[in-house]
């Protein structure tokens, strides 16, 4: 017998804005202790799937294919891409100290 497996996605559990938060948080939190910060930007990618593409590319000023390669394992958007991406999303980055 031969068994198959679905992929995955983190984007099927987030239901609530509570959920997004508390995701956006433990990436965040995450990529600053793993010194990662396109893991950060996974986790906006996720997100983004959550809401509506098309809609948060004209919100940003891009197009949908430009999202798409910015939030792609190749993409390397510019820090002012990845602040109106999470500003358009409703998210926010919290700075504290350790």
């Amino acid at each position: 017998m031969t068994e198959t497996f679905t992929r995955y996605d983190s984007a099927e559990y987030l239901k609530t804005e509570a959920d997004i938060a508390a995701y956006f948080e433990a990436a965040l939190e995450l990529a600053q202790a793993e010194d990662d910060p396109a893991f950060l930007l996974k986790a906006v990618g996720v997100i983004a799937r959550t809401r509506n593409m098309s809609q948060l590319a004209k919100d940003i000023g891009i197009s949908r294919e430009g999202l798409y390669k910015a939030l792609s394992s190749e993409g390397n958007p510019s820090f002012f891409t990845v602040m109106k991406m999470v500003k358009a999303l409703g998210l926010h980055l919290h700075a504290g100290t350790t």
